[in-house]
């Protein structure tokens, strides 16, 4: 018995992992539309990069993600990035187009598309905790969607002022910085919560320095932790009435946008959520 030869090879660079959420997800979406593509994990540490992006050009790759370590350090290795990218100073998909490898940050498209499920970001206030590599991501992505005002909310200044400065001078949108110190109040103008930290992840019981009397109903909080999907934020944000928003929605819509960017076909998110949860266990 013969089989077809495997059509494209698609890879996550990263650390190792116990099982891939994203890699069992993304093969179901390859087989629902019946493309015979594989997408491998594939454990690269931060000086062996140079070697795997070689390796990816070598072998032909249709493309990669990046986890940490590598989503700024691999920047020097691509011929080129979209504008988001480049604004962010990160990459966490690359797709190759001939000779070219092109970066791409989906994070916080992922996201914004979710985001918009409840609320449009436009004219919007957003208070975003921490200033790491995913409230970057978000931060830039709300910022070009529109947003009227985006507050960083970050315990150490240098990193914080920082992004708010971007905000400010490069995606042009009115952004500023406020130390994290203790439980952080929301102003009553605040329409869009975000949590990008990692308070909560595999933890359902850990708790945001959040003063939660300070959330109100018609405000979306979003958490981008998705394992658990409810976090403890999400389940404090919901008993308030607020509108929520747990990580699993971003997750998938970076794949899908993901899934677009390589394959130039669009990916069914429900096929997609479905393999996450089995994934998961939920």
């Amino acid at each position: 018995m013969t089989h077809p030869a495997i059509q494209e090879v698609v890879a996550v660079f990263g650390q190792p992992v116990a099982g891939n959420p994203t890699q069992y997800m993304m093969e179901k979406a390859f087989a629902q539309v019946g493309l015979d593509w594989r997408y491998l994990t594939l454990e690269v540490a931060p000086e062996g990069l140079s070697d795997a992006m070689r390796g990816m050009r070598a072998m032909g790759f249709r493309g990669c993600n990046l986890t940490i370590p590598h989503k700024v350090e691999v920047l020097k290795y691509l011929d080129r990035t979209s504008e988001a990218a480049a604004l962010m100073g990160a990459v966490n998909c690359v797709n190759r187009v001939g000779d070219e490898l092109i970066g791409e940050n989906t994070d916080g498209k992922g996201f914004v598309q979710s985001l918009r499920g409840l609320a449009d970001p436009q004219g919007k206030h957003v208070a975003i905790l921490g200033a790491g590599g995913a409230a970057r991501a978000i931060a830039v992505e709300v910022g070009l969607a529109g947003a009227a005002q985006i507050t960083i909310v970050n315990r150490t200044e240098p990193r914080g002022q920082e992004l708010a400065d971007l905000l400010n001078h490069q995606v042009h949108v009115a952004a500023r910085f406020v130390q994290w110190d203790g439980d952080y109040e929301l102003p009553p103008e605040t329409d869009v919560l975000i949590n990008a930290t990692s308070i909560g992840l595999g933890d359902d019981d850990s708790r945001v320095p959040l003063s939660v009397g300070t959330l109100e109903p018609d405000m979306v909080v979003a958490d981008v932790i998705f394992n658990p999907p409810e976090t403890r934020l999400i389940r404090d944000a919901r008993q308030r009435g607020c509108q929520t928003l747990d990580g699993l929605g971003m997750l998938v819509n970076q794949a899908v946008i993901a899934f677009k960017i390589w394959t130039g076909r669009d990916a069914d998110a429900a096929v997609m959520r479905d393999a996450l949860e089995e994934f998961l266990g939920l």
